[in-house]
């Protein structure tokens, strides 16, 4: 018998289940690059319906209890009292998400020496310390692809939403005002200006193809060029480097993941080498730029506007900054976890833990370590030796 500790963001505050505004969401074949979606021998939930809160258990209960497996299901992960800090010892598998991490530091995973898989319902493991996963022998492994497009949406509605000032034309209507010139003097077409793309994998691409029929110039850097075939298809400006790529573009969209090249790329150095009135949109993750130069920018009109989903820590403190910066378009961690995209990352848990307790290889896509070392995803997407930890400032 194993024991699964699984951290999911709490339920909503008006009770569970929801009352859903649809009765099904759309059935899918493939990912668009052929991958097939999560293949779990059965599933014990709805698709639709809300997984990735504690009353939502991605579905899991019937499955590992029928097994003889005991699961602890938690939204309490943070400090040394809570509840993820006083069953984490014991544990043998841990389940967390991007939206809400449990942060696997390098302390923690000393203090569970039972630990053998970590495991992201969602992409994304930057939360777990990859060193030390690897220095323990420990699995990690994520779902790989199940909400790159529910993100890659997310992007492009923020993209818009700041370039044609959705948000404060929103607010007047909705405070019962009229009010046009204030709402249109920051709004612009998108039509004609040049957007950049770092990093041009299974997300930047479904990006860049979404943003093509606007009539925009695309721009990407990415470690690893696309084919030539992609790129004229798309009319992509491809640069050498990340300096290259923002002082050519009015808009940069961060699809990277963070590790130590990454970490703070964006200082005052680089925000202040973009054109002014640039925006910025990251799906990321929130340390791949300077939290309080991002302020600074915003405060004096170097970018014209940030968006994201991505906060360090998550959740925020509640005065964290920029919650109440100028110009932003925040949302909280949820572009990966709509519900159609909870159906799929839901099914992906469920198929790595088949896996991983009947002994069988978990699909070289899903891994990021094992045996001691980088594997699969996390071999293309991750460095070893000195990466940021989790729980670093």
């Amino acid at each position: 018998m194993a024991k699964i500790l699984c951290v999911l963001y709490p339920d909503p505050v008006t009770g569970y289940p929801p009352v859903y505004a649809r009765d099904s969401i759309p059935s899918l074949g493939n990912y668009p690059d052929g991958q097939t979606l999560p293949t779990p021998s059965a599933i014990d939930f709805t698709p639709g319906h809300l997984l990735g809160c504690v009353s939502g258990e991605l579905g899991l209960r019937t499955f590992l209890e029928a097994e003889g497996h005991e699961l602890i299901v938690t939204s309490d992960k943070d400090g040394p009292d809570s509840v993820f800090e006083r069953e984490l010892p014991d544990a043998d598998v841990v389940i967390s998400q991007p939206f809400w991490p449990a942060y696997l530091t390098a302390e923690r995973i000393a203090k569970a020496p039972k630990l053998k898989l970590a495991l992201t319902a969602g992409i994304g493991s930057d939360h777990t310390d990859l060193d030390a996963a690897i220095n323990a022998g420990i699995t990690v492994a994520e779902v790989t692809y199940c909400n790159s497009i529910s993100v890659a949406e997310h992007a492009v509605m923020q993209i818009l939403a700041l370039v044609r000032n959705f948000l404060p034309s929103h607010e007047w209507v909705a405070s019962g005002g009229w009010n046009i010139a204030d709402s249109v003097e920051r709004a612009y077409d998108l039509e004609g200006m040049d957007v950049g793309v770092i990093a041009a994998g299974r997300i930047g691409q479904a990006v860049l193809r979404r943003l093509a029929p606007f009539g925009v110039r695309l721009h990407y850097f990415d470690t690893r060029r696309l084919p030539i075939d992609i790129e004229n298809e798309l009319g992509l400006t491809f640069h050498p480097d990340v300096e290259s790529l923002v002082r050519s573009v009015d808009i940069v969209d961060i699809h990277a993941p963070l590790h130590p090249q990454t970490y703070h790329m964006f200082d005052a150095d680089l925000i202040n080498s973009m054109r002014r009135g640039s925006y910025i949109v990251n799906t990321a993750r929130a340390e791949i730029v300077v939290r309080d130069e991002i302020v600074k920018a915003l405060q004096s009109g170097q970018l014209a506007g940030y968006a994201g989903d991505v906060w360090y820590p998550q959740p925020p403190a509640v005065d964290h900054p920029w919650r109440t910066m100028p110009h932003e378009a925040m949302t909280p961690h949820v572009s990966g976890t709509t519900l159609s995209a909870q159906a799929r990352y839901a099914a992906g848990t469920r198929e790595i833990l088949e896996d991983f307790f009947a002994g069988n290889d978990i699909r070289d896509e899903y891994l990021i370590v094992r045996g001691g070392e980088l594997a699969g995803t996390g071999a293309k997407s991750y460095t070893a030796g000195g990466a940021a930890s989790p729980g670093s400032a």
